[in-house]
């Protein structure tokens, strides 16, 4: 089970921190040394040692605090953690130390040296432009600007014809940027919504949304974030009609553009493990078993390394990716039972990562480790499993809602609870009907279970073979697939059409690709 922590922010930012960065806020505030900040020490201590934030329990830890003194205190303190954050962090992002040499030049113009000013812009600048930091460019030359206007540096007609060339170059830059990454955003948020598209309405919708909104000359892009943002925007595109080879193709443009510059890697870290996880999970949905375990080899390399391993977000985004592509192996090879050997590490991991993982990230999770459950015979754990899901609010994955609660409906027909299964199939096509979540693959599954609720193993048989050769049929539709990419349907059935059980039936299917 997850924890229930305090959504106190200053509770949840003492809480993130490390020890060297605990040590290093007590070395920073005590230079000070004010009534008022010794106040503070005293309250981070107390929050420091604290389980879950309790405040009369932190008022009887600091005598001679009232109240309504605490949270101007507390604001204080969430100030200095920050400060002392930045300090300590400074070195090793980009971000911090091109604001620390445009808050540089702003000191010096404002003491009225404005051609030491002007050197430290161009210092700056030439760092933005070596991490194509564009947003940051137009601020840099917004002050140079400004100083060539107020004064006469003797930089004469040159600079003003350069600067105003420069300006022109990263407006257009920026425009480009903000809407392709506008676009990327909003493909995204579709996915995370609905899923994957549940019929052919949706695809149309899709793509008209698509095509309108993608308003720049792709042929003539030029600059590491365009490239990175039409990447993005074409790998949703792609993932929410289900083209995985479209997918695949610009998920590994996304992966690879990263290989061309290297040191983005550091300063883009989220962006490239997620462009590594749409990676594997391109290779998952194709069965490209090979890629698939090259990817991984090289994602778990990664994860390790300094730019992984530096912040706790990082941490985290490796974590959960890492955690979903492992699972992921064991699902299409049929080694259900080691898969469910990383249970423990995985739910140890959502503990740790409690105050930073997304809803979304641990539904995913959730219900992938059902399926473990199921593809290995336990189905009491997996329904366990798709209880949190089936519980919870009903905001966001629709899809992954609805195959909950069909997954949670197949573990209950295996048990042979005949009690509730009638109810559960009506139930389970109510909410997906609701949804507009129906295929036709999924009609037929409803009817089967519906028609063969009391039926003895033997007399199954036949049922069973006729419900596998009509949703075989249905293999090479997109539409009616979708199902395939949430439920190994055809290889559940399969195992009790054969008497196999099902991670053979799995795993004899990987072996044969492997000789193909």
């Amino acid at each position: 089970m997850m924890s229930n922590r305090s959504t106190d922010i200053l509770f949840q930012l003492i809480k993130s921190l490390e020890k060297a960065e605990k040590r290093h806020f007590k070395l920073y505030i005590k230079r000070s040394s004010s009534r008022e900040d010794l106040k503070v020490v005293k309250l981070f201590d107390a929050i420091d040692k604290a389980k879950d934030y309790d405040e009369k329990l932190i008022l009887k830890k600091l005598p001679g605090i009232e109240k309504p003194q605490l949270a101007n205190l507390k604001s204080h303190l969430y100030k200095q953690l920050l400060a002392s954050l930045r300090l300590l962090k400074s070195s090793e992002s980009i971000d911090l130390q091109l604001h620390e040499q445009l808050d540089h030049a702003r000191i010096l113009y404002n003491k009225g040296l404005y051609l030491q000013s002007l050197k430290m812009l161009e210092k700056a600048k030439e760092l933005a432009k070596n991490y194509h930091q564009e947003s940051f460019l137009i601020q840099v030359i917004s002050l140079e600007k400004k100083i060539e206007t107020l004064h006469i540096t003797r930089s004469g007609d040159a600079a003003a014809d350069r600067l105003i060339a420069e300006a022109n170059d990263v407006s257009e830059q920026r425009n480009e940027i903000t809407g392709l990454s506008n676009l990327a955003l909003q493909l995204y948020q579709w996915y995370v919504k609905h899923g994957h598209a549940r019929n052919e309405n949706d695809e149309k919708g899709v793509r008209q949304f698509f095509k309108h909104n993608l308003k720049v000359d792709t042929k003539n892009l030029k600059g590491f974030y365009q490239s990175l943002y039409l990447y993005q925007s074409y790998c949703w595109y792609a993932f929410i009609r289900q083209d995985f080879l479209m997918y695949y193709r610009y998920s590994k443009k996304w992966a690879d553009l990263f290989n061309q510059e290297p040191m983005m890697i550091t300063l883009e870290t989220g962006h490239y493990i997620k462009g590594l996880h749409n990676l594997l999970t391109a290779n998952f949905n194709l069965r490209n078993f090979k890629q698939f375990d090259q990817y991984l080899s090289r994602f778990e390399r990664f994860t390790i390394s300094q730019a992984a391993t530096r912040h706790d977000n990082f941490r985290m985004q490796a974590f959960v990716y890492l955690t979903s592509a492992r699972i992921n192996q064991h699902l299409m090879k049929g080694t259900f039972g080691d898969g469910l050997k990383l249970v423990p590490g995985i739910e140890a991991g959502l503990q740790e990562f409690d105050l930073y993982i997304d809803r979304h990230r641990v539904l995913v999770i959730q219900y992938k480790v059902a399926l473990l459950y199921f593809g290995h015979g336990d189905y009491e754990s997996s329904i366990d499993y798709l209880h949190k899901i089936i519980n919870g609010p009903v905001d966001i994955r629709i899809d992954l809602q609805c195959y909950a609660r069909l997954l949670h409906l197949m573990a209950h027909f295996e048990m042979g609870n005949d009690a509730i299964i009638e109810s559960l199939i009506r139930s389970v096509f109510r909410f997906m009907s609701r949804m507009q979540n129906l295929t036709v693959v999924e009609e037929v599954i409803f009817k089967f279970l519906r028609n063969n609720v009391y039926e003895s193993a033997e007399k199954l048989k036949p049922g069973l073979k006729e419900l596998l050769n009509k949703i075989k049929q249905f293999e090479k539709n997109r539409f009616e697939t979708r199902v395939f990419s949430y439920l190994d349907i055809i290889s559940w059935v399969e195992s009790k059409v054969y008497d196999k059980p099902m991670n053979k039936v799995v795993h004899d299917k990987f072996l044969q690709s492997r000789h193909r």
